[in-house]
């Protein structure tokens, strides 16, 4: 009897008790604002700004609104304005080249490699073109940051790294968001922490952690921050920062702090259930997987596999196959944007030349979360099914 997967791609665990308990407490007395604090109180936000600074080991922590406004800010932080220019990777998702846009400048994008990184040469031979780089660790998937790093601060490039996929991963035992100037993270549902919306931005560089914290709505209350620069350093600043307001509630942070505790252990169980799907499709006809290096410490919340030089119609009847059979997979090869899978010549409000190269790549992703309300086995069962049906549609030719 043919094998179907019957669970939820996009059903998460839920909030842990603790995080349930702290939200209660949130609720009943009120103070949802992260600056409406009782005498002696300190904001839920501003304690997971400094736990989440220890986390990442940065001086400056932020807790903002969403992924895409840390993002935005840490643009605003640096002065990037209308028709700058910024570098950003061709493969990432629509919150990045957005926020680019919504500051009025214009991205540049870097290719792909089969790797699913930042083409590195691509880079080297753009970066005279901009002085900020975007660097998405789309997917999970971190670059060479060793030769990135060397090549952007060779040609005085400052990096905001966006790590919506990489909070606790790692190259060469340095987090990821601690090699550019910036780092920036989410905590939208899908993400490794859920407050459904949410972010968190962090720096060792004072003022662009007072730029940040007045960009995000603090008024004259900077002081009420436990991951900030000291006050002497908003001296001027505070005078010559638009509010931008992005601020995370009380409520959301309340949330967070428990996850973020057990984000280790989360951690584990992921990658645990990524090497799982991995084994199971090593060696299927027709596929090929991505090799993780080992100066990365990924955290495998999804997963992702080419199928390269496929016609479209061949990676349509697979996904098609697939589905019917209960096993949900994205496609960045689609003419149409789908869900969350658009591409950089989707983003007409900020056009790029043909990139025949990155093309290839992009129409070879295949894409699946792996929510951690998987079990093991359910990994096993997806992927014998993708196995099957991977090399069945391979063999029809």
């Amino acid at each position: 009897m043919t094998e179907r997967f019957t669970g939820s791609f996009t059903q998460q665990e839920p909030i842990p008790e603790q995080g349930i308990a702290a939200a209660l407490d949130v609720l009943r007395h009120g103070r949802l604002h992260r600056y409406n604090t009782a005498p002696g109180e300190t904001a839920e936000t501003a304690l997971l700004e400094q736990e989440f600074a220890a986390f990442t080991g940065a001086r400056y922590a932020l807790a903002v609104a969403s992924g895409g406004y840390a993002l935005g800010c840490a643009l605003r932080a640096l002065g990037v304005g209308p028709g700058d220019a910024v570098l950003t990777n061709a493969f990432t998702l629509a919150p990045v080249p957005g926020a680019i846009a919504a500051v009025g400048a214009r991205p540049v994008y870097v290719g792909v490699t089969e790797a699913l990184v930042i083409d590195l040469d691509d880079l080297a031979a753009k970066l005279d073109q901009a002085r900020v780089l975007m660097l998405s660790h789309m997917r999970g998937h971190i670059c060479d940051m060793d030769r990135l790093m060397a090549l952007c601060d060779a040609a005085g490039v400052r990096v905001i790294e966006d790590c919506a996929h990489t909070m606790g991963a790692s190259w060469n035992g340095t987090a990821s968001g601690r090699h550019g100037i910036l780092g920036c993270y989410s905590t939208q549902t899908y993400k490794h922490m859920n407050s459904g919306e949410g972010g968190l931005l962090v720096t060792d560089d004072a003022e662009l952690a007072a730029r940040a914290v007045m960009l995000s709505g603090s008024y004259m209350l900077y002081d009420r921050h436990l991951a900030a620069p000291p006050p002497e350093t908003f001296a001027e600043l505070k005078y010559l920062t638009p509010n931008v307001s992005g601020r995370m509630d009380n409520l959301r942070a309340a949330i967070l702090r428990p996850q973020l505790a057990a984000l280790p252990d989360q951690i584990a169980r992921w990658n645990d259930r990524y090497r799982v799907v991995e084994q199971g499709l090593r060696d299927t006809p027709g596929l090929r997987l991505i090799d993780r290096p080992a100066a990365e410490t990924y955290v495998g919340s999804s997963f992702q596999a080419l199928v390269l030089d496929w016609p479209a119609p061949k990676v349509q009847a697979l996904l098609a196959r697939c589905a019917a059979r209960g096993v949900e997979l994205k496609w960045f090869g689609a003419a149409e944007p789908v869900a969350f899978t658009s591409r950089y010549d989707s983003w007409r409000y900020a056009p790029a030349d043909p990139m025949p190269a990155t093309d290839r790549i992009l129409a070879a992703i295949l894409d699946m979360r792996l929510p951690l309300t998987f079990s093991l086995d359910d990994c096993a069962q997806i992927a014998r099914i993708l196995r099957a049906e991977i090399s069945a549609v391979h063999q029809q030719g």
